[in-house]
């Protein structure tokens, strides 16, 4: 019998929800994490979903999951192993079975294990009665279709329609597992669905009888207790990085009083910020849906020359078709803001699968001279701040500014904590105050080098800009080719400028010793958490530090790297980070850990890479 059933109180608690692309488990993995945010637990999820629209109905391909990590502690990643798995059919299990840990408890729809559908899965026999499976697991056979019907036969809907509710039997079972209220389920379901009344009825009809059905079986154990997690006090909710990064624009624009315009091509997995800011026209947002990549980076740029923040979202096929434009905002010296939500490449790759793969293509994808300000976020919440910093220094140093976001942010989610807006840093524009008719097109701040930011509308300001080399001060085309050089020096200089306005790069754990983490963007959760848990088993000397701003780099890390015996970098990708630090700083050695296989670091091979490669 697993720890988890023999004892009610855990510090964090890893469950996954899983089974066919039509069983609805991204919404009863949603739901149950809502229901842990109201009762007071810091949490991390992460959905996990074929790329087909609809793959066949039982088959191993078409398994669809929802993981969620949750806790009375912060949780910085959705976690590795699963303490409970639940499953919907074999496949489910197949697919899951790796990811439970010794011990832990398995909730399987056992109406579901059919013949038919243990053939899908590869099995000859059903391994819920597998004796070995029951030595290793807590098996909780459930009967979740059969008791569904049962529960909705007297509201005379066809059988397909009743069935579709069997996710919310499966969720009202695991809400009093770890002792939930199901009282705000009820109301987001009956919210959910106002205007099908049947349908809300059946699911929290079947959600009651899961609930039940719990409270009165003794197969389950005794259920599971979580402290709430001690965090700062203040209005939180649910946040997913697209969402994320969509509302940290919208704050942007209202923050620098000008109007938002997104303008950009749909592709996996980065559409959901462009529905979203689609919804805020209330705010003053528009949104613009191109016929291509190239039109809609082009859009932007349009969009921002005639004085609106112009942004356009993508992910890495998308970005390969805007380097152009890119190219033509960095010349002409236009405030743009490129996100790169990435996946696994390259082409098509796997398109619902998550990567770190387009870091060097952010920092060089560009014919000619073109350096650009690269950013990463690393965190579903904290895509908000990133979003909110790139449309910033965008704004304020007018230049391209590419956010690297990923999938596995994207879709994830963290408690948010509402910022007051007064509390976001002050976005200033770069507008000339001089006398009238002194203003040219490329006039420079003296401290930043930024061009100033004129509406070409404006009556005084009338100009033109385009792709073609400019003269200094007047922006005229020219073909010298000294000025050529000097306009190339004057545009990094700008970009390295602007390290002024970035902060400091951290350091996490030893100040000083034997190993530094390095890591960039979204493999921060699993690093911080495996730093954390060294600690907490003793082991001294190991330093983290996270890159968050790419280029131009924070001044202080030759201090941070001269201060450790190796430095290790970890990402998800070949080695892009560790390629990019050795051109920069060439007089430190760099050793790698590299994982490219369509997920996210789990914590436990960070803490075993490191503890090896302490004892080297």
């Amino acid at each position: 019998m697993s720890e988890l059933v023999e004892t009610n109180n855990m510090r964090k608690a890893v469950i996954r929800f899983s089974g066919d692309s039509g069983d609805g488990m991204q919404l009863t993995g949603e739901l149950f994490s809502q229901s842990s945010a109201i009762a007071g637990h810091d949490l991390a999820t992460i959905p996990d979903f074929p790329a087909e629209i609809r793959a066949p109905q039982g088959s191993l391909e078409g398994v669809s999951s929802f993981q969620v990590q949750l806790g009375g502690i912060e949780i910085y990643t959705p976690g590795d192993q699963v303490d409970v798995l639940i499953v919907m059919n074999p496949a489910a299990l197949k697919t899951n079975i790796k990811h439970l840990k010794p011990g832990g408890t398995i909730i399987a729809d056992v109406d579901n294990f059919s013949k038919k559908n243990l053939k899908k899965a590869n099995y000859e026999e059903s391994p819920l009665s597998d004796e070995q499976l029951r030595k290793e697991y807590h098996i909780v056979e459930a009967p979740v279709t059969s008791m569904t019907k049962e529960a909705l036969k007297h509201l005379e809907m066809d059988m397909q329609s009743m069935v579709r509710s069997k996710n919310m039997m499966a969720l009202g079972i695991v809400l009093y597992f770890f002792r939930r209220s199901i009282e705000n389920t009820i109301t987001f379901l009956e919210n959910k669905f106002k205007n099908k009344p049947k349908i809300a009825e059946a699911n929290v009809e079947a959600l009651k009888a899961g609930y039940n059905f719990a409270e009165s079986t003794e197969l389950l154990g005794p259920s599971v207790v979580i402290p709430p997690a001690e965090i700062p006090s203040g209005t939180y909710r649910n946040i997913d990085g697209n969402t994320a990064t969509a509302w940290g624009m919208l704050a942007a624009a209202e923050k620098c009083n000008k109007q938002l315009s997104l303008c950009s091509y749909p592709i996996t997995p980065a559409s959901e910020i462009l529905h979203e800011i689609s919804l805020r026209k209330d705010v003053g947002a528009i949104s613009f849906q191109a016929e291509d990549e190239i039109a809609a980076i082009c859009s932007a740029i349009g969009a921002s020359f005639s004085g609106n923040l112009g942004v356009t979202t993508t992910s890495g096929p998308g970005a390969s078709l805007k380097t152009e434009a890119m190219g033509l905002a960095m010349i002409a010296e236009i405030p743009l803001v490129i996100v790169n939500v990435q996946r696994v490449g390259p082409s098509t790759g796997l398109p619902t699968k998550s990567e770190q793969s387009d870091l060097l293509q952010a920092l060089y994808g560009r014919h000619g001279e073109a350096p650009v300000v690269v950013m990463a976020a690393s965190s579903p919440d904290d895509c908000f701040y990133y979003s909110y910093m790139a449309c910033k220094l965008a704004i304020e140093h007018t230049t391209p500014v590419i956010l690297l976001t990923d999938s596995y942010l994207a879709s994830g989610s963290h408690p948010w904590r509402i910022p007051n807006m007064e509390d976001l840093p002050d976005i200033t524009v770069p507008q000339f105050d001089g006398e009238e008719g002194e203003w040219q097109p490329y006039l420079r701040d003296p401290e930043f080098m930024n061009r100033y930011w004129m509406a070409p509308g404006t009556r005084g300001f009338e100009h033109r800009i385009g792709g073609l080399e400019k003269a200094e001060i007047t922006g005229n085309v020219t073909y010298d080719g000294e000025n050529h050089e000097k306009m190339v020096a004057v545009r990094a200089d700008k970009i390295k400028r602007v390290t002024r306005k970035i902060p400091d790069q951290k350091l996490f754990g030893a100040q000083s010793g034997k190993v530094l983490l390095v890591g960039w963007g979204s493999t921060y959760g699993a690093l911080h958490t495996a730093l954390q848990e060294l600690e907490d088993e003793g082991v001294e000397g190991v330093g983290l530090t996270h890159f968050n701003y790419l280029s131009p780099l924070p001044e202080n890390i030759p201090d941070i790297f001269s201060k450790f015996d190796k430095i290790l970098i970890c990402e998800l990708n070949n080695g892009q980070l560790a390629t990019y630090l050795r051109s920069q700083y060439p007089e430190f050695t760099y050793d790698q850990f590299n994982r490219i296989q369509a997920r996210a670091f789990f914590v436990s091979e960070i803490k075993n890479e490191t503890l090896t490669y302490l004892e080297s």
